[in-house]
């Protein structure tokens, strides 16, 4: 009986030794990733975990994958590796381009160590690209000649801006415009000589309809000094007496014009007759005529005998 109660103490003994390694995933001894988070700003989504450490000189390499609502509801809850992380060396995967939809997904992540693999690891909660963090995009604000220009971050294709500027004075009009893409300078508008212009931008995200606060007004002067108030009169008085003369001088032009190419002829003074009488008609050589013979002359005979 002794005999028989040891036996059956070493094959319980044995049985229960056993059992954990009957249970243990075959690449159990790679731990699986713990820690998993999503950190997310500006439309960029990126999952992180813990490292994972193992004995000897084989290295560690990590696999994700991704699970959408429409691979849980209508392809039978498989998952997709991930398109850069699948292999990954180190404990982060940036997953935006997995991410093309406004719903909840699921991320697990496993580790394996030569031909050993871990468990899956999966994220506690499900990630929407919804819940990502918008900040306002960092701003450079500078002047070329008398143009206001900006330059904006780029944070991205998905985000586009909503820039405000003003007149640095109280009571100045805002002026909005939305700028789609950055790393490019844009002309905003005109700046007058002297005056001082603000600029205010924040960050819009159209696919999920949010948008961040505006960060801090940078602003710039423009170079010169404002145009006097005398000096803006008297221009203005050249101004309408400019356009007084301009008729004036439009028909003194024409008719010097006139008058230049196509002038008018006139009689010289001693053919013109003020007062027609009797005069001396034609005479022939002197030695030949006695005496001349008078008549009366109109003034178009007398041009025509002059000819």
């Amino acid at each position: 009986m002794v005999l028989e109660g040891t036996w059956t103490s070493l094959f319980t003994w044995i049985f229960c030794a056993l059992i954990p390694c009957l249970l243990m995933d075959p690449g159990a001894r790679v731990p699986a990733p713990q820690n998993l988070s999503v950190h997310s700003a500006n439309m960029n989504h990126r999952l992180t975990w813990s490292p994972v450490t193992v004995s000897g000189d084989a290295a560690v390499r990590y696999w994700v994958e991704y699970q959408g609502e429409y691979e849980s509801l209508y392809m039978s809850h498989i998952w997709i590796p991930s398109r850069w992380c699948s292999p990954t060396p180190g404990p982060e995967c940036d997953v935006t381009d997995d991410i093309t939809a406004t719903v909840p997904y699921g991320l697990r992540v496993r580790a394996t160590a030569g031909p050993e693999t871990s468990a899956w690891s999966a994220l506690k909660q499900p990630f929407n690209r919804n819940s990502t963090r918008l900040t306002p995009p960092r701003m450079a604000v500078t002047k070329d000649g008398s143009h206001l220009v900006l330059e904006l971050e780029d944070l991205g294709p998905q985000c586009e801006f909503f820039v405000v500027y003003w007149r640095n004075e109280p009571g100045a009009k805002e002026h909005a415009k939305v700028v789609r893409g950055a790393g490019l300078p844009v002309h905003l508008g005109a700046m007058e000589p002297g005056a001082a212009y603000c600029v205010k931008a924040r960050t819009r995200v159209t696919v999920i309809s949010r948008h961040s606060a505006f960060g801090q007004a940078q602003c710039v002067e423009a170079q010169g000094e404002p145009l006097p108030l005398a000096l803006a009169l008297f221009a203005f008085l050249a101004f309408v007496l400019f356009l007084v003369a301009l008729p004036f001088s439009v028909w003194k032009m024409g008719q010097l014009l006139r008058y230049s190419c196509c002038p008018m002829a006139s009689l010289p003074d001693t053919l013109k007759i003020t007062n027609p009488s009797r005069k001396l008609v034609a005479c022939r050589r002197e030695e030949e005529v006695d005496a001349c013979v008078l008549a009366v002359l109109s003034p178009e005979e007398v041009f025509g005998a002059w000819i």
